[in-house]
Order: structure tokens, then sequence, then C-alpha cells
């Protein structure tokens, strides 16, 4: 009974950490928009409005889908403590693969064979272009996040040389590909603009929380992720490890990208970039690392960022106040990250690499004690 109340006690706790720096963030938005002389009320009722009612939860669904694979694939990387920060890039390069190919293959091959074919191209790419950092942290423990940030800086890049070279549409004055063939692009679901990549989303996020929790390779990156040294010591290879998940994970960032475009944009603008990454980030941790809680957060924010543009718009704020509540997410997932090391309420956000730096100056403080569990 004992044991029962007591995971009952730890999973409110969590429960309670995940939702908290939501709320606090929410309302010190409302705080600072009456601040400005806006009314918070009229906001947040239009982002319900815009971003739920009538048919614009279509547009969050739209929107969500590739948020959660990418936060999929960064969940495969932080769960073995690895920074993959080029998120931006392998996103850039999946899209362009969808972008710049589709319209190339599509007067010669049937509308399914180059979904499936920019598909499975952009997924590879995406691997491809994470092997170097990976193998460089692997063999020669070089620092994945200024190798990866730098990989994605050359993958943007990359990307608008293609659209300005030969992706280019001619037709347009502005640089972009050319407009993708409706039947090249995802099915939508029944009469709604909803495509299918909304379904692909979900099973992804659940197949890898089903990876996670019940197969024996859950079981090695849990130990990999703890300690890498722990790991070696009983046969799991840490090169083999590290490069599978940063492939996996850069993969899964360029299939979002891919199924934006195939189901969402059909073309690309050079200098484009929608900065999901940086978004859907403290969700994933809100989430504890645990793609099946990232669903109704990235839900979360695919309604608050759908609806909000538009409200933010007639509330007379700048679109740009929706970063500044993201901003504020971090700045109290924090905060409640420290207050929850002190009382130890419930699980950790961050995994122990990340924890120990965030709290390398309360110990030399002498605010908190350790910072591992």
């Amino acid at each position: 009974m004992a044991a029962k109340t007591s995971r009952w006690r730890y999973a409110t706790n969590a429960v309670v950490r995940a939702v908290l720096p939501v709320v606090l963030a929410l309302v010190v938005a409302g705080l600072i928009i009456a601040a400005m002389g806006k009314n918070p009320f009229d906001f947040f009722w239009g982002v319900w409005k815009y971003g739920v009612t009538g048919t614009n939860w279509q547009d969050s669904l739209v929107l969500m889908a590739p948020l959660l694979i990418i936060a999929v694939g960064l969940i495969f990387a932080f769960r073995g403590q690895l920074w993959n920060l080029g998120y931006a890039g392998q996103y850039l390069l999946g899209s362009v693969v969808a972008a710049g190919f589709a319209p190339i293959l599509t007067p010669v091959l049937p509308g399914w064979a180059v979904m499936v074919i920019v598909l499975i191209g952009s997924v590879l790419v995406g691997a491809a272009w994470s092997l170097l950092p990976a193998i460089l942290k692997a063999r020669f423990g070089t620092n994945e996040i200024i190798t990866s940030l730098v990989m994605s800086f050359i993958a943007e890049g990359v990307v608008n040389l293609l659209i300005k070279g030969p992706f280019r549409d001619p037709k347009v004055p502005a640089p972009q590909t050319a407009v993708i063939d409706g039947n090249a692009l995802l099915p939508f679901l029944g009469d709604t603009r909803v495509h299918i990549g909304v379904i692909i989303a979900i099973v992804l996020a659940i197949a890898a929380q089903f990876l996670f929790s019940r197969t024996a390779f859950g079981v090695r990156l849990d130990v990999f992720g703890f300690s890498p040294k722990a790991a070696q010591h009983v046969g799991i290879s840490s090169t083999g490890m590290v490069v599978l998940l940063f492939s996996v994970s850069g993969a899964l960032i360029a299939l979002a990208g891919s199924v934006d475009v195939l189901g969402h944009y059909t073309y690309q603008r050079a200098n484009w970039n929608p900065a999901y990454g940086d978004a859907v980030m403290p969700f994933v941790f809100l989430a504890r690392l645990s793609p099946l809680a990232s669903i109704p957060l990235v839900a979360f924010y695919a309604v608050f960022a759908t609806g909000g543009i538009l409200a933010a718009q007639h509330t007379g704020l700048n679109s740009d106040f929706l970063l500044v509540v993201v901003g504020l997410i971090l700045v109290f997932m924090t905060i409640t990250e420290y207050v929850g090391e002190k009382r130890r309420l419930g699980q950790s956000y961050l995994p122990t690499g990340l924890r120990v730096t965030l709290f390398e100056p309360f110990r030399r403080l002498g605010l908190v004690k350790g910072g591992n569990r």
C-alpha cells in the first residue's frame, strides 16, 4: 500500500512539474500583455478561437505533424545524452529533397511512387548528414553541440544554393522550387485539410515509446544514457550507439521537413526556416523525453502557435510574442527543475549530463549539493 501511494505521489508530482511551467508562463504572458495596454483575455480567447473552433483545429493538426516528428527525433538523441542541435539544417534538407525532387520525378513516375521516393530520400539524407558529428563524437570525443550546429549552418547554405540553382522554378521571380503536383502530395483525411502526416507522426511517437519501454534496445539505451562508461562494461558499443542515435534523430527530423512540404507547403523558398526545433524543445523536456507524453504537449503548442499568430494580430501584438511565451516556459522549467532538485519531487526534466551543467552555478554557491540522480 505504501509503495502504491509513493508511486501515485511521484506520478502526481511529475504531472504537476510538466504543467506548472506552462501555466506560469501563460500567467506572466498575460501580465505582460496587460502592461502593454492590451487585454490578455482577448489574446487567450483568440488563441482558442483561431486554433480550435470551427475548422481551425485542422490547421493546428497540420502544424502538429512536423512538430511531433521533430520531437521524437530529438528524444532519440537526448535519451542518449547526445545534443543534436543541428535540427534546423536537417529539417531543411528533408524539405528540399521533397520540394526539389518531387517536381522532377512527377512527369515520369506515378504520384505514390514519387511520394515514397522523396520520403525515403529525406530520411537517408538526414541520417547521412548526422554521421559526421556522430563519428567525431564517438571516435574523438568532439563536442557534438558545436559540430551539429556547424553542420546545420552548412546545410542551410546548401539548401539555399539548391533552391537558387538546380531546383529553382524559372517561372517565379523570387527564388523558390516548383509547386509539387497534387498527385504526389500526402493524401488528406476525409474532407479535411489534415493530411496523413499527422497519423505518421502519432504512429512514430507510439512506436518510439514501445521501443524505449518494452524492448531490449530500450534497456540498452537507458544504460547508455545513464553512463556510457557503464554501458561499455556490459558490452554496449559506445561508438555504435552514438552513430545509431544521431542517425535516427537526423533521419526523423529530415522526415518532418519532407512531410511538411508534401502535406502542407507544396514548395520551398530560399532563406525559409520555420525554426520548429527551437519551439518544440521545451516541450520535449517537459515530457521528460517520453514520446507518448510529448503528444499532448506538442498538440498544445500547435494550437497555441496556430491561434496565437492571428490572436496577436487582432490584439495589436507582434507575432514574435509567441517566442516570448516559449522563452518564459524555459525560464519556469528551469526554476521548477531547481525547486524539484531541492525537494526531490518527481523525475527530472533533463538527462544527467545537461542537469550537471545546469546546476553547476548553484553548486558553486552552495545552494545545491550534488546534482546527479
